[in-house]
């Protein structure tokens, strides 16, 4: 497949006159915008309700059984809360059932991605989790050296071969480039083995994480400088969160406790960049009841000055004034903290500094043997993603309770960071279902620039009554961010990208509310098949809207062996602007003045209607040579001719002057009309607009057709007040 050409972009927002109407009219047949067709909606449900669970030991370790509700008192921040639910695991006393087991072949390499909700096959129905230790095996082999990658999986086989219990049902995730099911929930030894075999030859490479930081102190390679990867730490870390985040959001659906073991090579964070996505996870963790016991792969490390024997040697004088160490210490500690961070918040351990494995899966069994369950609903109503803690006491003597200290509170958009803001627009983007919570609409129309790019203005619009604008010195103020994609046809491939925050200042009398706040923007494009996605959020209320559609362009060199009209979109506008900044490859951008789409095709009697649209390659006149073998006689090479007709009931209301172009544009070999109608001439109502193209020299012809729709004077007076 031929790759597409770079890609450049302009924006600009401008107000779109007219009533906003509720669906657009159909675009010509060789339009490629498109209004989506069956609508399906994102129905958003959200649940406060906290889950908590608690092992209770007496003085001698031994587990305590036999409580009530009323045994204990729950407290968040300091206040007491109502338990609502209350719930005892015995996990212990079960014995297994060969029955339950998953067959591996329904399950096997099952690759997923990193998002949430696409763990299907954990949310299997065939499995009763009922009075059964939920345990999930997480190899995340990105940046695992092979002795680590060897440790981890020896010891998930040792566990398997001799700790494994009758209650225990365990799955197999590994992440590499992508999040795989390797083997469902099962109490199969067998199919467990003969997974963990299949990692004996897994080679880590993947994403390492880097130290960052100056020359001084790191190590001395001989290359002509050091990058700065403190960007790829930031998303390397992101991806290992994310994929934590989606194995959660797919456990959520089965209610009881599951413990996820993550065997991980450390995750090194970049500052703060990756609290937001840190926090995010540990959420996702706790609402669907999942304890992390995080496992750090290296083991124990020996620290020696100067670096280990196969590194290279410091820089500078770090090695002799115990700067080195200080480093190695500090990237050390970087790789194992997040670690903790994710176990303690989530109710589990974190095992560092260690070569034997087999522990945690002794401190998952022990932790789930028999444990009490306690649910509620926060009193505190507030959604400031502020930390809460969680203290439970008893007034038994000589028991000790062990549970998670706290949460994070959910955002509301009022509370979100910088980072949660973009989160939020770029799960949006990635979303297989639209926003829907306020209309928008997409254009989009191509103009050709050589045989193998393409000029593609996109239009969206959003209606002014839909953004709560904030009047401030005598302007309404607000602001828009908007993010976008085009893919290649079906697929996930994404080869442009639309980042906008457009901030909306406008003079109160033009009273936006009864107007369309319009978004444009530009691609260039090689010829194909596309996929454009446009999300748009509203800032005061987080509000989002999305609107996507398929994109046609036509490869107009496979039309040269036919007898056609080769043509461009038609665009209509009702609004000419002077261009801001140079545009050059914007064909609507002429002479200093540039057409503002209109894509609601809706106008007033007061307005000018312009119609733009190209024809290509018309066909050039021969030449006619005299009979005595004198000079041939020229002909003009070109002749294209046109006019729009203004159709009403199926009779004609109206017709534009036949216009002729003889000359084309030197660089693109395009006839250009611009047609200028004053829509004063016309009466108020629905028209079914006729294009009349003939190339002349050629004879061929071509008629498309578009509606449009003229207010009456009254409702656009009652619209400007």
């Amino acid at each position: 497949m031929r790759m597409p050409i770079p890609i450049r972009s302009i924006a600009a927002v401008v107000l779109a006159a007219g009533l906003f109407v509720p669906a657009l009219p159909a675009q010509d047949p060789g339009h490629p915008a498109s209004q989506s067709g069956e609508q399906q909606f994102t129905f958003k449900t959200s649940s406060d309700t906290v889950l908590v669970n608690i092992v209770v030991r007496d003085k001698k370790g031994n587990l305590f059984r036999g409580l009530k509700a009323s045994d204990f008192t729950l407290l968040e921040d300091g206040k007491q809360q109502k338990i609502s639910a209350f719930d005892y695991e015995q996990i212990d006393m079960a014995v297994a059932n060969p029955a339950e087991s998953i067959v591996a072949a329904e399950t096997k390499d099952k690759v997923v991605s990193t998002k949430a909700q696409l763990l299907a096959p954990l949310n299997s129905a065939n499995i009763d989790p009922n009075n059964k230790r939920l345990i999930v095996l997480f190899f995340d082999f990105t940046g695992m050296e092979v002795e680590e990658i060897r440790r981890s999986v020896d010891s998930a086989e040792k566990y398997v071969n001799s700790q494994m219990q009758p209650a225990d049902m365990v799955a197999v995730i590994s992440f590499t480039s992508s999040l795989r099911v390797d083997q469902d929930f099962t109490a199969d030894k067998t199919l467990l083995q003969k997974t963990l075999a299949r990692f004996g030859g897994t080679n880590g490479g993947g994403y390492s994480a880097g130290d960052t930081g100056d020359t001084e102190g790191t190590p001395d390679t001989g290359a002509a400088f050091t990058a700065d990867d403190s960007d790829f730490n930031t998303f390397n870390a992101d991806r290992k969160l994310q994929a934590l985040q989606a194995l959660s959001d797919a456990l959520a659906k089965i209610q009881q406790k599951k413990s996820v073991i993550y065997f991980s090579s450390g995750l090194q964070q970049n500052g703060v960049e990756n609290q937001s996505q840190l926090r995010a996870t540990i959420n996702s963790a706790i609402k669907a009841n999942v304890a992390i016991y995080s496992v750090d792969a290296p083991g124990l490390q020996a620290i020696v000055p100067g670096g280990t024997a196969e590194k290279a040697s410091l820089r500078g004088v770090s090695a002799f004034s115990g700067a080195g160490m200080r480093n190695a210490y500090d990237s050390n500690f970087g790789a194992t903290e997040t670690l903790s961070t994710l176990a303690k918040d989530t109710g589990g351990k974190a095992f560092l500094d260690t070569n034997d494995f087999g522990e945690v899966f002794s401190k998952v069994q022990e932790d789930t043997s028999a444990y009490y369950v306690l649910s509620y609903r926060s009193s505190n109503l507030l959604k400031d993603g502020r930390y809460r803690k969680i203290t439970v006491k008893t007034g038994l003597k000589d028991v000790k309770l062990e549970y998670r200290s706290g949460y994070y509170a959910p955002r509301d958009f009022a509370h979100f960071k910088k980072e949660d803001r973009e989160e939020q627009m770029q799960t949006e983007i990635d979303a297989e279902l639209p926003a829907t919570d306020f209309p928008v609409f997409l254009a989009a129309a191509y103009f050709r620039l050589s045989d193998d790019r393409y000029f593609v203005p996109v239009s969206l619009v959003v209606p002014g009554s839909e953004i709560p604008f904030i009047d401030a010195a005598n302007q309404d103020k607000a602001s828009l961010d908007i993010v976008g994609q085009v893919r290649v046809g079906d697929t996930k491939f994404v080869i442009a990208n639309v980042r906008e925050t457009v901030k909306l200042a406008l003079d109160k009398s033009q009273n936006v509310s009864r107007k369309n706040v319009q978004y444009n923007t530009g691609f260039i494009l090689a010829p194909g098949k596309y996929h454009v996605k446009l999300v748009v959020r509203e800032n005061q209320t987080g509000k989002l809207a999305s609107f996507e559609t398929d994109l046609n362009i036509p490869d107009l060199r496979k039309q040269q062996q036919k007898k056609a009209v080769k043509m461009s979109s038609v665009v209509l506008s009702a609004q000419v602007r002077p261009v801001v900044k140079s545009q050059k490859d914007n064909p609507l951008a002429r002479n200093g003045q540039e057409l503002v789409p209109n894509i609601s095709h809706v106008f007033t009697p007061d307005q000018h209607l312009y119609v733009y649209y190209e024809v290509y390659d018309p066909e050039k006149a021969r030449t006619e040579t005299a009979a005595d073998n004198s000079a041939p006689k020229a002909k003009n090479p070109v002749r294209v001719i046109s006019s729009i007709e203004f159709l009403q009931n199926d009779a004609k209301a109206f017709e534009t002057p036949v216009l002729e172009v003889r000359d084309l544009s030197s660089d693109r070999r395009a006839a250009v009309f611009q047609i200028d109608v004053p829509l004063q001439k016309l009466r108020p109502g629905y028209y079914m607009c006729q294009l009349n193209i003939i190339d002349d020299a050629s004879g061929t012809f071509t008629f498309p057709r578009f509606p449009i729709l003229i207010k009456p004077e009254a409702t656009a007076a009652a619209a400007a007040k």
